[in-house]
Order: C-alpha cells, then structure tokens, then sequence
C-alpha cells in the first residue's frame, strides 16, 4: 500500500470538514410555525424607532406599542412585535421576514404605509388614499421632451409601443406577455378588501393646521388640493425616479389610467410601491403570502407639481408642513383598520373582511 505524505493525509482528512463547511445543511423548520395576523410596513424611518424626529414608522411604534423586539437574520432593524400580534418592520427587511421559517405568513394581512406627493388634481396635502391599484412607473422609453414629434404630450411610453398612452404592440416587447398584470406594470388590488378598508375609514378626522390651510389658498382653481385633509380611494405610483411639474403630473394621470384599463385614477407618487408590490408577487408564487390580504394606503406629504404660477423647482421635496401632517394621518387612517382585525382575527383569518 502507498504511503500518503503527511501534507496529504492531512487533506484527505480534511476535506469532508472542508465540504460540509462550504455548503452548510438547511435551517431546520420549527415544529410549529407562529401564525401572524397583520404586519405593518414602513418605508423609512428618521434616527431611532422611537423618541427622536418620527419618520414613516415611528408613530406605529410608540402608538402600538411595538415593544417586543424579534431578531431575525439579515433584517438590519429587526422586526418589532406588540402583545396584541401586530408585527412592524421596515421595507428592507420583509424579505428576511418572510423567508425566516419560525413565521406562518399564509394568512397574514399586510399594510403596506408612507408618504407620498399628491395629485393636486386629485387630493389636498394631508390627506390619505386607499390604493385599488399599484402602478409601475420604472419600466418605459423615454425621448427628451425636446426631441418628440410635436403632436406627442410627452416623451414617455411603453416599452412595446410606439407613442404615449398606448399599450405595447409588440408582443415581444415585454417578451411574450401581453397583461399588465404578466408585464408587471400593474397590480390589483383585493377590490372587496380595500373598499371594506376605505368604508371603515372614510370619515376618520385628520386634523388640519394653519399652515395646511395658508398652502391650500394657492391653489386655485384645484378645488380638491383646496379641500381639507380627507380619506379617498386612489391609486399609487411607485417610482424610483423623483418627478415635479404639471408636465409629469399629466403623464402620471394618463400612465395610471393606461395600465389600469381607464379604471384607475392617479392619487399618490412615491418611491417605493412598486418594490412592495413585486415582493408580494414573488412571495405569493412561493405560496408564503396571500396577495388578497394586501392593503396600501399613503398620504399626501407634498403635491406632486407646484400651484399655478409657481417655479417648480420653488416647491420640489419642500414637505413643510406637509410631513408631519402625512405620518400622522398614516397612523390616524391605518390604525382602524388594524384594529378591526387584530380583535376579530378568528373570523378573517378564514375569511377577508368586506367578501
């Protein structure tokens, strides 16, 4: 029999440990998973979770008392849990809230929350909107304004077409999906679900200031922006790029109204619904979510174009004192609905509210 060197003996020795550490075995499932009623998900948060300026989750937090903190591997925050079952996290860390095995999230209804520039057209600063539905804004074809045919609004449209406001004609454009819903550029939401929310909800106070009421005069002309604070049922456009101006306000409205089939109305613009909405998506084709217990709702922190008269680029980002009234009514507006399930939860774990 050869004699192995000892350099080698050793690597033979080694390499099932060597193997074994390079492809470590799977987590083992808990025997029995913890089911979770609601989750409310916030998009950022200022400083701390509590005590200092309050961002998007803050008030969630001191509120409802989030108290419990749950650790959970890859979320950067964590997620946070109060006694009556009600789980907090930020956008960032769903998906390790979701993959972490210890959770049954089959059944669990997800509120999806944050700020947003309002359609002027549409809603005042302060004021929430139930979302029908979420809107893709990212994928396009864009032309510089400067370059379009001149019988063209703008030089934004689908990729697939070959002019604004028309779906795609090219049947490969998107690959071979012709829907909105296969292309990813719109989502439904549960129809019975969110209005049950907006009728729960439609007559929740959110309170007015001086400072909201002093905004609100220069918009003439634009009697919802002129409206106090109010809840509404309007559809959410995620976007990653930050857009200002009556040119692009235009193009939202008619963009929400393209992939939506003429049935949605343009309410609310942010960065963010977009990634929830396809997070959703792809937790519910892994059987880990259920897509008809999503609701969103975002208010109006700041218009989305300027008054008439006014340079944009006088108004754009400037969320005073638009901010604070937003998170506030984010709160005021969710809590309800919140509530309802979280104390009849034997009854819409089997069933969603409002079918």
């Amino acid at each position: 029999m050869p004699c192995l060197s000892l350099s080698r003996l050793l690597l033979v020795l080694l390499l099932p440990v060597a193997a074994s550490a390079a492809v470590p075995p799977p987590a083992p499932e808990p025997a029995s998973k913890i089911p979770v009623a609601m989750v409310v998900v916030a998009n950022f948060e200022n400083g701390q979770d509590s005590g200092d300026k309050p961002g998007e989750y803050q008030l969630w937090v001191e509120r409802e008392h989030l108290d419990e903190r749950i650790a959970v591997r890859g979320a950067e925050r964590g997620i946070r849990r109060n006694t009556q079952g009600l789980y907090g996290l930020l956008l960032q860390d769903m998906d390790a809230f979701v993959l972490d095995p210890r959770f049954d999230l089959s059944r669990t209804y997800w509120l999806f929350t944050g700020i947003s520039g309002g359609n002027p057209n549409v809603a005042s600063v302060g004021s929430a909107a139930w979302a029908r539905w979420v809107v893709n804004a990212d994928a396009l074809r864009e032309f510089d304004d400067r370059q379009t045919p001149k019988d063209w609004p703008y030089g934004l449209f689908a990729i697939g077409a070959m002019k604004p406001n028309t779906l795609p004609s090219d049947p490969n454009g998107f690959g071979s999906v012709e829907s909105a819903e296969e292309l990813g550029m719109a989502w439904r939401l549960n129809p019975a679900l969110v209005q049950w929310a907006y009728q729960l909800t439609h007559k929740v106070p959110i309170p007015d200031t001086p400072a909201l009421a002093a905004q609100r005069k220069s918009w003439s002309g634009f009697p919802n922006a002129q409206k106090p604070p109010r809840v509404l049922l309007g559809e959410t456009l995620g976007s990653k790029r930050y857009w200002h101006g009556s040119m692009r306000n235009q193009w939202a409205e008619d963009w929400v109204k393209l992939w939506t089939g003429g049935q949605g109305q343009f309410a609310m613009t942010n960065m963010e619904s977009q990634n929830a909405a396809e997070r959703i998506e792809r937790y519910a084709r892994m059987g880990l979510v259920d897509p008809q217990r999503v609701l969103v709702l975002r208010t109006a922190s700041n218009p989305s174009m300027p008054p008439p008269g006014v340079d944009p680029l006088a108004t754009i980002g400037d969320e005073t004192p638009g901010q604070v009234a937003a998170y506030e009514a984010n709160y005021r507006v969710g809590a309800p609905v919140v509530h309802e399930i979280l104390a009849h939860w034997p009854r819409y774990r089997t069933q969603p509210p409002g079918q």
